[in-house]
């Protein structure tokens, strides 16, 4: 249907309802509340320890500040100590268990101040996690910011009326004006118009648009006003799809995140002994309570998450899209790289790998004619034929007469002369002479083809070939310096095909003729003798073996988008040399965390020797604690950054 006049159209805006926001996706309003960084309990603690210390240190009324800070105490740290014995009653004995401790020994004992300074330090580094967070969290938020709010819904009764995105729903037919975001999914009814698509596909050339033509939400409509059908709703679009996959990642928990809490299976009990042995030696409850605080690790393991979702936030800077945190482990000690072909290690798009001549004719007159009418048509094979006729033989000539048979070919005139390009059965139909003669320099290969005639002769073929990406051999050495000298070629095409692009791109173990399936079966096969498996596809025939891998990674930034749920990580441009840069931003991020544990733990182990003989009181500790704790989650936070 054609787009109404839009000065004769009525504008009218229909009430929001509670059910989606603006933006079609979950939380994407821009009204939505944020949790503060600093919980009631941080708050308290901090309120607490600085009154009292006003009471101490400067009226000198030790008895008040005492007071004060064992009401803190009590009110900032049940909290902690209930939810450490919820967490107990449900087998979780964490590290939080040591902190609750420290703060019920504190209370007892009178040494409300160092409890205080534990809580702070339990809180604020929960404090801190939140605060990383939030920074990883600002691809969403800018994602969510550029979403679009309002679509133009066309009516039978009240004309175009704008609407919430939220409210379009599979079949309604909307407007998209010049310079306005596609805001769902949806097909083309009428109008003429280019489309932007690089914030989902990573390609800056604009795509036509005409009746008929796919429309992805999120992509920009240049010019031209376009009627279009919606196909799915904003929530189940392509531009939420990449929200949610960020807000996955982010929302995820890593497993190496678990395997330290894990380290509480045995520094818990190692803690406890030590606080016994000191008793036994020293029968003073106040060098217990100095063990119980230095030993508190719970915001050291903090520092792990911290650097998860740090590595997942510059990743998502790059374009890579990482969705849950056991990804950046899997990268970082795959050991495996499994390559599809065809728009993997290829470019995916066509170019003219050589143009033949038949006798009597030469290759300037079978490819500059030929390009000269595909000048006419939008076909991708058309644009790669015009690109090589212009990029050897300059300005092409202009075909009259255009014609074009979608799927089949096209005809047109150059001077005097019928030009035909196209499938071999549309040439036969406008051939004037046998086309046996093509027999004689066909190599026999299957390939793809254009057989091209010039008034009704064959003339001549033009042969079309996928180029390796020039990326590729620097991408396989990055690899190799990152510790993955294995890959591994998995290809549907010939065997002799596959074995060829190997070779040139300096992979030697190659496979070709594999159903989807028969590469899910040999990634698992290589799992199954020990290898950690990152496999590389750009496609949902590449779905099962992604499934399969360890870690599969999608490339999304030609022709489909963000569309392989199987996907580990999904790449949202066309560059593969994106995946060697997230192999090192995870090893870099699970290199920094461990570091965190590690310090942290070998520190806090030092602490309590120096603890258990009294040379460090409780206060003291937690202080010292603190600026362990805070010093490793800042290490942690390294790895978001550049």
């Amino acid at each position: 249907m054609s787009a109404p006049p839009r000065q004769l159209v009525p504008t009218q805006r229909r009430s929001q309802p509670g059910g989606d926001p603006p933006g079609g996706a979950p939380g994407s309003g821009e009204s939505e509340k944020k949790p503060a960084i600093l919980s009631p309990s941080t708050l308290f603690a901090i309120v607490g320890i600085l009154l009292g210390s006003v009471e101490q240190y400067i009226f000198n009324l030790p008895d008040f500040a005492r007071a004060l800070w064992t009401i803190a105490l009590i009110g900032a740290g049940f909290p902690v100590v209930w939810r450490t014995l919820r967490a107990a009653r449900q087998g979780n004995y964490a590290t939080d268990l040591v902190a609750s401790l420290s703060i019920v020994t504190a209370a007892i004992i009178g040494q409300p101040l160092a409890g205080l300074v534990i809580v702070l330090m339990q809180t604020g580094g929960e404090s801190l996690e939140r605060f990383a967070e939030r920074r990883a969290s600002a691809a969403v938020r800018e994602l969510e910011k550029a979403a679009p709010r309002i679509a133009h819904l066309v009516t039978g009764d009240r004309g175009l009326i704008d609407v919430p995105v939220g409210e379009l729903n599979v079949g309604d037919v909307f407007l998209v004006r010049p310079g306005e975001m596609v805001p769902c999914d949806g097909l083309v009814l009428s109008g003429i118009s280019e489309i932007d698509a690089s914030q989902l596909t990573g390609e800056a050339i604009p795509v036509p648009a005409h009746e008929g033509s796919p429309l992805m939400s999120g992509s920009l409509n240049a010019h031209g006003v376009l009627s279009v059908r919606a196909t799915a709703r904003a929530a189940e679009s392509q531009y939420s799809k990449i929200v949610e996959l960020v807000r996955e990642a982010q929302a995820s928990k890593s497993p190496l995140q678990r395997l330290a809490n894990r380290y509480a299976v045995w520094f818990t009990p190692a803690t406890l002994v030590v606080c016994v042995v000191t008793f036994a030696l020293t029968r003073s409850w106040t060098n217990v309570l100095s063990v119980l605080v230095v030993a508190t690790p719970c915001p050291l393991i903090l520092a792990t998450p911290v650097a998860l979702i740090g590595g997942i936030n510059r990743a998502a800077r790059l374009k890579i899209i990482v969705r849950h945190g056991a990804a950046i482990e899997m990268l970082s000690d795959a050991t495996l790289a499994v390559f599809d072909k065809t728009g993997t290690l290829t470019i995916g798009k066509p170019s003219v790998r050589s143009v033949v001549a038949l006798p009597g004719f030469t290759e300037r007159e079978v490819l500059r004619d030929a390009a000269a009418v595909e000048q006419g048509s939008s076909h991708l094979l058309a644009r790669v034929v015009v690109e090589e006729g212009e990029k050897r033989y300059g300005r092409l000539p202009q075909a009259t007469q255009h014609r074009e048979s979608p799927g089949e070919g096209l005809t047109g005139m150059v001077g005097n002369a019928e030009v035909v390009v196209g499938s071999r059965a549309f040439v036969a139909r406008h051939a004037t002479a046998s086309l046996d003669v093509f027999d004689t320099v066909e190599d026999g290969e299957a390939g793809l083809r254009a057989y091209v005639l010039l008034s009704g002769k064959p003339a001549g073929m033009i042969e079309y070939a996928d180029s390796l990406r020039p990326e590729l051999k620097s991408f396989l050495a990055t690899l190799s310096e990152l510790g993955l000298s294995r890959t591994v070629l998995l290809s549907g095409d010939r065997a002799a095909n596959a074995r060829a692009v190997g070779l040139a791109a300096g992979i030697k173990e190659a496979y070709g003729e594999l159903l989807p399936a028969d590469k899910a079966t040999m990634v698992s096969r290589f799992r199954a003798h020990g290898e950690v498996v990152l496999m590389v596809g750009d496609g949902t025939n590449d779905a099962p073996a992604l499934s399969a891998a360890d870690v599969g990674v999608a490339l999304a930034g030609h022709g489909g988008g963000v569309t392989s749920e199987a996907a580990d990580v999904v790449i949202l441009v066309d560059d593969l040399s994106k995946v060697g840069e997230a192999v090192a931003i995870s090893r870099r991020t699970m290199r920094l965390a461990r570091q965190s544990i590690v310090t942290g733990l070998m520190l806090s182990g030092v602490a309590m020797i120096f603890a258990a003989y009294g040379f460090i009181q409780p206060t003291e500790g937690a202080l010292l604690q603190e600026a362990i704790d805070v010093a490793v989650i800042l290490n942690a936070l390294r790895a978001s950054w550049s």
